[in-house]
């Protein structure tokens, strides 16, 4: 699958580091960056030093002062105006340099340069939140706000970020927000990076049912197909996709923030840009200062080539759902989802409850029956 949103060099970088981790063979790693096995092992002879960022100063310098260091500094702030002296200190010291100054004391020199604002101190508050054990056993999904480009073209970025390592796995210049749209985008990532266990959206519009809580959309009836779990944020309450919403706060301070852009196209290049910094080269505070693709290794889950149909046990009844979204069972008519039309369903006894039927599309259990109910 061709990934035509990178530009060469990122996607040399993010190559070799992955392959580094030894998570894929070698074949099927070149296969999901649609590269050669020979273009692979070249890029990795040379090494991921030789394809990211460098420093433009020997790893050891001893004869350095402090004023050499300083520059450095201001530079690093310059060239990424919302770092603090956290992540310029632990960037320093991945570029190779000695005697790297504490935090506090980069915080220091940034002041005495006047390039720490009171709203930089603010942003620089840090969210705790749990997050799970292993990557790609959660992404979170949304859309940024939208914005228009001078051309006055809407543009909404499409955002999807790793729980585990805060890894952005996807970051799209979008103009609809339909499902054709998230699905274009997530056949690159799961082509990329494989599957997750787990997505976790908000309630709006591709991913819920606004109207009809709780009933499947298109786009979720394809995800529960390919074996993904799908979560919902509660109903105003944007924190339980926290980590995707604090990705939005850093992609405004970043990059959106105070900038016009010309074309979408204008806006999805300087995504690309911004992500490769974000990804490989930027101390994420709420990881330890670790670069979230340090942490971040692709699913082993590989995306199919073709969608699976649902698979249901002996004791199930099988049903096939009506193109009003309906089945009928029991002399019941249950309403579950038009998204389902023409796909089977199971009917299944719950365990220890004469009465009581669970109905499951694949893993996905969308209602509960209680023929026990005087209603029935």
């Amino acid at each position: 699958m061709p990934w035509n949103a990178r530009d060469t060099m990122s996607l040399r970088q993010e190559f070799v580091h992955l392959a580094s981790q030894h998570t894929l063979t070698m074949t099927e790693l070149c296969q999901r960056f649609n590269i050669s096995r020979q273009t692979g092992y070249k890029w990795l002879n040379r090494g991921e030093n030789a394809l990211s960022d460098q420093s433009r100063r020997p790893a050891s310098s001893p004869s350095k002062t402090p004023a050499a260091m300083e520059q450095e500094v201001v530079r690093l702030r310059q060239a990424h105006p919302r770092w603090g002296g956290r992540k310029i200190s632990r960037r320093l010291r991945d570029l190779g340099f000695e005697a790297v100054p504490q935090a506090s004391t980069v915080t220091d020199i940034l002041h005495r340069h006047n390039l720490i604002l009171p709203a930089d101190s603010a942003m620089s508050q840090p969210w705790k939140r749990f997050e799970h054990e292993q990557p790609n056993v959660l992404w979170q999904m949304d859309f940024k706000g939208h914005f228009e480009t001078l051309e006055k073209e809407r543009c909404s970025p499409l955002t999807v970020l790793d729980d585990h390592s805060r890894f952005s796995i996807l970051l799209r210049a979008c103009g609809p927000t339909d499902t054709a749209t998230v699905q274009t985008g997530l056949r690159e990532a799961f082509g990329h990076y494989g599957l997750p266990l787990r997505i976790n959206t908000d309630n709006g519009s591709p991913w819920g049912a606004p109207g009809s809580p709780g009933q499947l959309t298109e786009l979720a009836v394809w995800l529960i197909r390919l074996g993904i779990r799908i979560s919902y944020s509660r109903p105003y309450h944007p924190q339980t996709n926290g980590k995707d919403e604090r990705f939005h706060r850093t992609l405004k301070a970043e990059v959106l923030n105070g900038r016009s852009f010309a074309t979408q196209q204008h806006v999805q290049q300087e995504l690309d840009r911004w992500r490769t910094v974000y990804n490989c080269e930027r101390p994420h505070e709420a990881i330890g200062m670790d670069t979230p693709i340090s942490r971040y290794r692709p699913s082993p889950r590989a995306y199919p080539s073709i969608l699976p149909e649902p698979e249901y046990g002996p004791d199930d009844v099988v049903l096939r759902v009506k193109a009003n979204g309906q089945l009928r069972f029991e002399g019941q008519h249950l309403r579950v989802s038009k998204a389902l039309y023409g796909l089977p369903v199971a009917a299944r006894a719950k365990p220890g409850e004469d009465g009581v039927f669970e109905f499951w599309f694949a893993h996905h259990r969308i209602l509960t029956l209680d023929l026990r109910s005087e209603n029935h």
